[in-house]
């Protein structure tokens, strides 16, 4: 499209024309005249579409926020006799929906040729990050007209949250001496409780004698209990939090999580809004913190009703040792069933309630300004509570903690 400048020479070149016909000065009618044709010639200067195709490369395409990343791109000119100058910038789009553009350098391509260009990604941020298409530009030598084009197409990049390292984790139950081999979703063959039948529940475990005579499924539900499992919950809703506190909160989570990874146990994670994580969807082997990581690092104030994730996780009990973090946010909040402070995040005390007669162990976790002055003066039996400004001052009071 023409530029500022490009737009100025037609409309002067118009009106010189125009008016040295009218009056009768064929001087100004032909400068009038080759402005015009110098704009129409940048047109098809311009115009014409660049001939070549694009590569990116991204090292890494997982980092720890603040970590650098950098993204190599490769361009190779498919134009067969003319040589080609480019300038161009990536588009960057955040899973918030923000848009930036990173200048690539200006490279010349002959015909046939290639060229590498790299430049640094912004991950000051923890989120996840869509690079590309790339937008090539080109110019006449004049300025007058721009015309740009999108080349290859998008690559994503996971940002990580920081974490800070945990010398122990809650551990609700005994280990066994052979390790932790079991790897089935829902406890080993060790009876535990009959429970009420919900969406997702394997049919094989339905007890239809019982199903009969109550009138309505109910399933046996088996544990094991020489295998440690830890449930996080992580409070995502966007009226539990600041932006900083969100933050806060996601480091929190993923210091727990990469503790108890550390430590060789079964881990989940599940978010208020929905999204959950098993170990037997995340994997085995060294990479098997990647799936959750990448869940955190997605994580958006959302929606989501905190009762009704509590009561999903005492209908599908799954370990023994549960740890909610949340946001002060929610310590401002007051229940109907009591204070929300002193639930610290669960919404209510009968919340806590429901699921500490289910998990040995519940730790509750409270991230932001203020957290501190909110709850110094709140206990709840048999509930661990922590509050910290930020996730290095967490990290601190969970190593204090002697209960584990």
């Amino acid at each position: 499209m023409p530029t500022r400048r490009g737009i100025a020479v037609g409309a002067v070149g118009v009106v010189l024309a125009v008016g040295g016909f009218l009056a009768g000065y064929r001087e100004l009618a032909a400068l009038g005249a080759v402005a015009v044709l110098a704009l129409l010639i940048a047109l098809v200067w311009a115009g014409w579409p660049p001939r070549l195709t694009v590569e990116r490369e991204i090292e890494p395409d997982r980092v720890v926020a603040g970590e650098p990343c950098r993204a190599t791109v490769a361009m190779t000119s498919t134009a067969r006799w003319r040589a080609q100058g480019l300038t161009g910038a990536e588009r960057l789009v955040s899973q918030r929906g923000e848009q930036t553009e990173v200048p690539v350098p200006a490279v010349r391509l002959p015909a046939g040729g290639a060229a590498r260009t790299g430049y640094l990604l912004p991950t000051e941020r923890r989120g996840v990050l869509d690079v590309g298409p790339l937008e090539v530009a080109r110019q006449d030598p004049l300025g007058l007209v721009r015309a740009a084009r999108t080349f290859g197409g998008a690559t994503r990049v996971w940002v990580h949250p920081r974490s800070y390292r945990l010398s122990r984790v809650p551990v609700g139950a005994a280990r066994s001496l052979d390790g932790v081999v079991d790897a089935v979703q829902y406890g080993s063959i060790t009876f535990h409780a009959l429970r009420e039948y919900v969406p997702g529940d394997d049919l094989r475990h339905v007890h239809w004698r019982t199903s009969a005579r109550v009138g309505e499924l109910m399933v046996r539900e088996h544990v094991d209990t020489s295998l440690p499992r830890i449930v996080i919950l992580l409070d995502d809703r966007a009226s539990a939090h600041t932006e900083q506190s969100l933050e806060e909160a996601v480091s929190a989570a993923a210091s727990v999580l990469l503790a108890a990874l550390t430590a060789d146990l079964t881990v989940e994670l599940h978010l208020v809004g929905g999204r959950s994580l098993t170990g037997a969807e995340a994997g085995g082997g060294a990479g098997r913190a990647r799936p959750y990581l990448d869940l955190l690092a997605e994580v958006a104030p959302g929606d989501g009703a905190l009762p009704t994730a509590v009561q999903k996780l005492r209908q599908r009990h799954r370990g023994d040792t549960l740890v909610l973090v949340t946001g002060a946010g929610s310590a401002n909040q007051a229940g109907s069933a009591g204070s929300a402070a002193q639930a610290g995040a669960a919404g209510s005390v009968d919340s806590i309630g429901l699921l500490r007669d289910v998990y040995p162990t519940v730790v509750v976790a409270v991230l932001g300004d203020g957290a501190v002055d909110r709850l110094s003066a709140r206990a709840l039996p048999g509930v661990i509570t922590l509050a910290a400004d930020d996730a290095e001052e967490f990290g601190a009071r969970w190593d204090s903690v002697s209960a584990w």
